[in-house]
Parts: structure tokens; sequence; C-alpha cells
């Protein structure tokens, strides 16, 4: 059957889609979610049919494209299609197996992750897979072989020397952001530190979110190396570089379930470090009540299974479980934790200790993993002696920023409240969700000088009047609002 292209404008996002008229449908016997092959020359796609039950949408004779599919096939609107009944993949077999609770094979798991990568599954169809592993856990082995098959399914980056250091923290505490001080350290140390980072997707930032105050951090692969290779380290978006993208299609699918398998979460961690090579890898597992690891106990497990996978990977390994009770930092929020990374780096008086106390130990562990002699005074040194700085400002320069870019420089949100204590006290407790929840309705990430500054921390003594927290915002109504939820979250005990 030939048809003409109708171009809807809509972009799913990742999934090929294509719209038939019902009158059309009808003739090939197809149905919603079915597959069609679709021709143009020697191009040929397969691609999800939904349907138009009106004339309106798509006429007969006609078939609706999304984007995706328009870019995939270069056609354009009017252009003239073969459209031919396609089977469902055969990755729909396996997930299907994997929710009777069977266990996968290499080849098995390699298909589904293909069809992952070339958008060759529903958003429906992604889901049953991540729920199927979540339901019935993935054994050590096929955790293993998931890895893998995420990792090899896009570009890796190859270094000549090695170590090749990486870190990553499971997340869910405001702050936090050891990796812009100690990609620098360990960079300035001599090693190399391809650090790849995500952007925020519940937080008030994520590491790419706040390295982008100070310089772009969209770079592709290529260049991303060179700056390695000329700097022993980066800090650049990994959603702008082609590393595992199967990993980043599956987290789109976990978020709205609020799914996070441990075995899936096992993979994703590893296969982006597999995908840069990394041969020593920094594990930070933040506990406490609000952050994503609630227990020592669910931590030492978590522990664990890192230990057990990187060693199948041929990886040395340190996992470090950390106080995830309180955010880490003054700042919460793009601008506001760029300018806590500077303090810290300059050795300026307004450095949050809390976060240089990490950083240190930190980096000593990444040191004594390396085989680096008196690891801890090495970072001291690096860190007193302005050499982590230096590369820092070598890194912002690197990726297109003002090396030179004072901590005070930074603009924030020019709409601002303070909360003050009405009575003295002990602070018992700072609240993470709460915390994160104000910064994002202040504006954070997206208004990049919107946050939370905390002028305390657990254990403070105030008096009455003190400042107990500062709100930023870039327009007068997200004040309010962030204001009035104040009344609703209760961010701090005292």
């Amino acid at each position: 059957m030939e048809l003409i292209v109708k171009d809807m404008d809509i972009a799913t996002g990742g999934t090929l889609v294509v719209i038939l008229n019902e009158e059309d449908a009808g003739r090939l016997d197809l149905h919603p979610l079915d597959r069609v092959k679709i021709g143009k020359g020697r191009r040929i796609e397969t691609a999800i049919v939904d349907i138009a039950e009106s004339s309106k949408a798509v006429p007969p004779g006609k078939i609706g494209l999304f984007e995706e599919v328009l870019d995939s096939l270069n056609v354009r609107h009017g252009s003239r299609v073969s459209l031919s009944v396609a089977h469902k993949p055969l990755s729909l077999d396996y997930i299907r197996k994997k929710l009777e609770g069977h266990i996968l094979n290499k080849q098995e798991i390699d298909q589904i992750v293909w069809d992952i990568v070339h958008n060759k599954l529903s958003q429906i169809e992604m889901t049953y897979f991540v729920a199927a592993s979540y339901v019935h856990a993935l054994t050590p082995q096929e955790t293993y072989l998931l890895t893998k098959a995420i990792a090899s399914h896009g570009d890796t980056l190859k270094f000549n020397h090695g170590p090749i250091v990486d870190k990553h923290c499971i997340g869910g505490i405001p702050g936090n952001r050891t990796t812009m001080v100690l990609v620098p350290l360990v960079a300035a140390a001599g090693l190399t530190i391809p650090k790849t980072s995500s952007r925020s997707i519940t937080s008030p930032a994520g590491t790419a979110d706040t390295m982008e105050v100070l310089a772009s951090v969209s770079f592709s692969a290529r260049k991303m190396k060179t700056i390695v290779q000329k700097l022993n380290g980066c800090i650049v978006w990994g959603g702008a570089i082609n590393l595992a993208p199967a990993d980043d299609k599956i987290i789109q699918v976990e978020k709205p379930l609020g799914i996070d398998a441990e075995s899936q979460l096992l993979a994703s961690i590893m296969a982006k470090k597999q995908s840069v090579s990394s041969t020593h890898l920094l594990i930070d597992i933040p506990v406490g009540n609000h952050a994503k690891v609630k227990s020592r106990k669910g931590a030492l497990h978590l522990k664990k299974e890192f230990e057990i996978l990187a060693k199948k990977l041929g990886k040395r390994i340190k996992v470090l479980i950390t106080d995830g009770s309180q955010p880490i930092g003054n700042g919460i929020g793009p601008a506001l934790e760029a300018r806590d990374v500077l303090w810290v780096l300059r050795r300026h008086e307004k450095r949050p200790l809390d976060l240089e106390k990490k950083c240190l130990r930190m980096a000593a562990e990444v040191f004594k993993l390396c085989g680096i002699k008196n690891p801890s005074q090495k970072a001291k040194e690096l860190l007193d002696s302005g050499a982590a700085y230096r590369k820092m400002q070598q890194i912002i320069r690197a990726q297109g920023g003002n090396p030179s870019i004072l901590p005070e420089d930074i603009p924030l949100g020019k709409f601002v409240y303070t909360q003050h204590a009405s009575k003295g006290g002990r602070i018992h407790a700072i609240h993470n969700s709460p915390v994160s929840h104000i910064a994002r309705i202040a504006g954070a990430p997206d208004d990049k000088g919107a946050g939370v500054y905390l002028h305390v921390h657990k254990g403070s003594v105030v008096k009455r009047g003190d400042k107990l927290f500062t709100l930023y915002a870039e327009n007068r109504s997200k004040l309010a609002y962030a204001r009035d939820m104040l009344r609703q979250l209760k961010m701090l005990d005292y």
C-alpha cells in the first residue's frame, strides 16, 4: 500500500509512531500498537500504529508521521511512502518470559536493549520490562548481562592511560555537589576522571545544572575526550553524549511509576561507568529517612551488590555509606550550589565545611584505591595549595566558561525572603524532601538563581532572631508561592 505523508508536527520523544485512518487500517487488519514497515527508497523503518477515527486528523490515503519517523526516513509533508504489515519485536516474547518469572539469557537481554535503543518498543512495552524486573528481580548474572548490553549499545570512550576514575552518588540529598570538588581534586593529582553527570529530574539541581552556571556542559564525545586528554578531567552532561542511551529511556519509564528496581539501578550506574572505560570507581550511598536508601542494612546490602558486579566487570571499587539525614552544603539550587563549590575550592571563610569534609574523604578514598601514598594528606595538600582550584579554572575555561568568575559574581534571584528563628534552641533535624520541594517551587533548577540557602545545620544552636534560611526566586509570584508552602512543609525542627 502507498500513502501520502502528513506531517503531524509532534514528537514522541523517541518511540517511532505513525497514525493511519481507520479505513486504511481496516484494509490491513491493523490495530493500535501493531507494527508496520514504512519505506522510502532504500530507507525502511518499523513503527507503532495508532488509529485516527476521523478524517480530520488523518484522511484515508494519508499516513500521519511523527517527527522521529520523518527524520529517520528523511521524508517531508506530501511525500509518498510504502506501507506493509510488520511483525512485533522479538523482545516482546522475552519481556513476557520475564513477566512469568523466568531467567533471561544474554541474547534475550541484548535484544531487549537493542529494541529500546532503536525505539522499537512503546512506552507501555518498556514499562512491562521495568515492572517485570521489579517483581521478578534480576539475578546477578542477568544484572551483569544487562549492564554489558546497555553499555555496548552506545558510544564508548577509551583513553590511552589509566587508571580511569569515576564516581556516583545514589542521590536523594539536596546540595551534595561533591562531584564539582572531587573532579578537580582527582585531576590535579594526575588521575583521569571523565565525569558525565545528570540534570535534575525531581531535585532542585543536578550536577550538570550546577556546572552549567560556570560553563557549558553539552559536548560531543569527541570534544569531551579532547578536554579529558588535555586536563585529566571534565564535568559534562551525559544526556548530550550517546553513552548508554538505553539507560536514559528506562529511567524515563521508571520515574512516573516511582519504581527503582535494584538490579536496574545497578545496571544503570555501572553501564555508564563501563561506557567511559572506568577502572576505579567510588560509589556514595547516603542513608537517611528522606534519602533513596533509608537504612544502614539496606545500604550494606546494596554495597555488596555493587562489589559483586564490579568484580564481574573487572573494576576496582570503593563503596562509601554516608550520612544522608540532611542536605550537604548550604546552597540548594544551581547558582547557590555553584557558589558553595567555588568557596570550597578557593578556601573561603564562607565555604560549607560539611561539603569540604565529605569531598576530602572521597578524594582520599580514590587516591588510596589508585595506590597513591598518604591519600588523606595528599587530598588536603591539593585543596589547600590551590592546585584543585586552578584545575577547576582550567576545566571551566576548556568548557567555554569564565575561569576568573568569583562566587560573589554569580547572580541569585532578586526576590528574597529570610526566615528567622522565633525562639532559641538547637536544630534537631533538617528535612531533605521539604527543602528540595521548596527550592523547586521557588524556581530551581530552571531558574538558575532560585533556591534555598541554609544558615544552619543539624546541631546548630540558634538564638531568637537568628537567620535559619533564605529563599531566592527570579520572580515575585514564585517567591510568594514558596512562602505559602512553608506553612505546609516543615523544613527543620528545633
